[in-house]
């Protein structure tokens, strides 16, 4: 019985070696399993970058025209409460080339003051520019001839809202020129035309009202 108790050990002894050395033999990945994967990874990488760029570039986008229409309301609701005329005023910086904006009582704006729109986002260069269907800083409430978003070139404008919130009369006029529109987009790689991805802010009557709209319906 102890003979047989021995065997058993020296069998169970090397098992346990044999058991040992095939888990060290057996460790880790051989190098065409690394290659394999590493070239899978390649290849998902590829395919999801372009994807995820678009998905980063349409969430800033979104946040960016959130942006615009905080201010507009914000300018909207000083003129109400304080009874005085108030005016947003929108530009791109000709330096940074990042979005900026500033709102004041009256129909002049500020030569300083201004404030990079969305001052949490931390917009970079060219990330996304603005584009309105606004003539000038000067000229409030003012429209080009056709009235729709100049998308070839960098914009700039002013909105006034009057002591009862409304859309205030035109430089020199007894009426506004609507729809009144403000157009955030990603730009195309160089130049200022915009891209595709569009979001815009849009007063529609001479009350005020205020609605957004995306990609074509920006047109």
């Amino acid at each position: 019985m102890a003979n047989n108790h021995k065997i058993k050990n020296l069998i169970v002894k090397s098992l346990q070696i044999h058991r040992q050395r095939y888990i060290r033999q057996d460790a880790g990945f051989t190098l065409i399993e690394m290659l394999v994967v590493i070239l899978m990874i390649g290849i998902l990488s590829a395919i999801a970058a372009p994807n995820w760029m678009t998905f980063v570039s349409r969430q800033r986008l979104n946040k960016a025209s959130d942006a615009v229409l905080s201010v507009i309301k914000q300018t909207q609701t000083e003129a109400k409460s304080k009874k005085r005329n108030y005016s947003v005023s929108f530009q791109v910086n000709s330096t940074t080339n990042i979005p900026e904006y500033i709102i004041y009582q009256g129909t002049t704006p500020p030569s300083s003051g201004w404030t990079t729109l969305g001052d949490t986002l931390g917009l970079q260069a060219r990330q996304v520019f603005l584009y309105t269907n606004l003539t000038s800083l000067t000229a409030f409430n003012t429209t080009n001839a056709s009235k729709n978003i100049v998308a070839t070139t960098t914009g700039t404008g002013t909105i006034t809202f009057d002591y009862i919130g409304a859309v205030a009369n035109k430089t020199g006029s007894t009426v506004a020129d609507t729809p009144l529109k403000v157009m955030v987009a990603t730009p195309q790689s160089t130049g200022s035309v915009a891209g595709s991805l569009k979001r815009c802010v849009i007063i529609d009557g001479l009350i005020g009202g205020i609605r957004t709209a995306k990609d074509t319906d920006c047109s």
